[in-house]
């Protein structure tokens, strides 16, 4: 059977990051967060107070940093590691959401971050989620689903997010900080978020996790199906 990539993009805290894996389990294929990437060059820049518009430290930084991927065994999920540490929860932090999109649009992180996710892909059989997977990073994926949900249900679900990590942030505030990046993802010069001209629209405001997770897996059932186009 024929190998996809599926793009799942959209804004934060639609469910992306909890859908694509739970697809990439149903189908046995890699799961990346692309957004985890842009965290964990966030949290580098700023530990190692690294100012965002220091251009030549931003870019030396790119050239430092390791960033990976690895399958935890006893919770299942993949959890991304800096230079060789587990940094997962720490990528979570709210102080990190704050920054994250202001490191995003600076055009070197953007280069370096999709150079790598396509070699991530480049054997194809994979699921990515981010803001332009299926515009920027593979406009060529066979399954193109662009998530959104209302701001208020984001910021709940963010919200009870960041309370099983033990931090407590007012609703107000995350709403604050998710319409700011919004605003930022969307009207960056470098691969700005939007949705894909063939991407399917899903608004997950009223569903479920399981509903969203069969919403794309309906997708990539009509792709692996679908007839060969064949041209002269």
């Amino acid at each position: 059977m024929k190998q996809l990539v599926i793009a799942i993009d959209g804004y934060s805290s639609c469910g992306k990051s909890t859908t694509a894996k739970a697809v990439a389990a149903a189908l046995h294929y890699a799961y990346v967060d692309t957004g985890a990437m842009y965290r964990a060059v966030t949290l580098y820049l700023l530990e190692h107070h690294i100012p965002f518009d220091d251009l030549a430290r931003v870019e030396q930084a790119l050239h430092t940093l390791q960033i990976s991927f690895r399958r935890n065994r006893r919770t299942g999920r993949n959890e991304v590691f800096l230079d060789g540490v587990n940094r997962e929860d720490d990528i979570r932090q709210m102080v990190i959401s704050n920054s994250v999109s202001e490191v995003s649009v600076i055009p070197m992180v953007r280069h370096a971050m999709v150079a790598q996710q396509q070699r991530m892909g480049r054997k194809r059989g994979v699921v990515m989620d981010g803001r332009d997977i299926g515009t920027t990073v593979f406009p060529d994926a066979e399954v193109k689903v662009f998530m959104t949900a209302e701001v208020v249900v984001r910021a709940q679900r963010r919200q009870e997010e960041l309370a099983l990590n033990g931090e407590q942030v007012a609703l107000d505030d995350i709403i604050e900080n998710l319409r700011k990046r919004d605003h930022l993802d969307s009207t960056r010069t470098e691969s700005p978020l939007r949705r894909a001209a063939d991407a399917v629209l899903l608004d997950t405001t009223h569903l479920v996790i399981e509903e969203q997770v069969d919403f794309v897996l309906e997708r990539v059932s009509a792709a692996l199906f679908a007839p060969e186009v064949h041209k002269n």
